[in-house]
């Protein structure tokens, strides 16, 4: 069994009805930690070895999140240039997450056909992610595809309880390793 750690980073949870569908189906489980780091670290003073800590204990890390401007929210951009540092993340004996699988999981404003080369944002959703996927790979982590809930703000309840839904099982899946990394990798949701 996998131990899943949930890094859920978003200023504005209170307003956000697709974000909510999507805690609400995360497995009430032993081998889940839900880290919300708004609640945490409200000041952006994070505690480096606190989270390191965390991060040793997981075997698979979701970095939750709204889609802010192509990228995160800042408190989550801040936590990987202070937590992931060189020596202990990745480089000369940086190896302790080598071999751990990282994702995203998303909301997004915008639909998946905005999200095309041919679309309104003229990039893909994966290709605004590379920052994150490159970040992985420097810290020898398998980074699987994200998992994304996009149009969010025209999506009916139901639909936001079926995307709630699958988050679920997708942790699920997670939590029992019944899954082969290399597919996942490509995997879409």
């Amino acid at each position: 069994m996998n131990k899943v750690l949930i890094i859920f980073c978003h200023p504005r949870f209170e307003d956000s009805r697709a974000n909510a569908a999507l805690v609400r189906h995360i497995p009430d489980s032993e081998f889940v930690t839900f880290h919300d780091l708004y609640e945490q670290f409200p000041d952006f003073n994070i505690d480096v070895n606190l989270e390191k800590i965390l991060l040793s204990q997981h075997d698979v890390i979701i970095w939750h999140h709204p889609f802010y401007w192509y990228s995160s929210p800042p408190l989550l951009k801040q936590w990987i240039d202070l937590v992931l540092e060189f020596g202990w993340a990745y480089g000369p004996h940086g190896d302790i997450l080598h071999g751990k699988i990282i994702l995203n999981a998303i909301t997004s404003g915008g639909n998946r056909d905005a999200y095309q080369r041919t679309g309104y944002n003229r990039f893909t959703l994966r290709e605004f992610l590379a920052p994150f996927e490159q970040t992985a790979v420097l810290c020898g982590m398998h980074y699987l595809s994200p998992f994304a809930v996009q149009g969010t703000h025209r999506l009916t309840d139901r639909e936001l309880e079926s995307a709630g839904q699958a988050y679920g099982k997708l942790i699920n899946r997670l939590i029992s390793g019944d899954f082969d990394v290399e597919k996942m990798k490509s995997e879409d949701w």
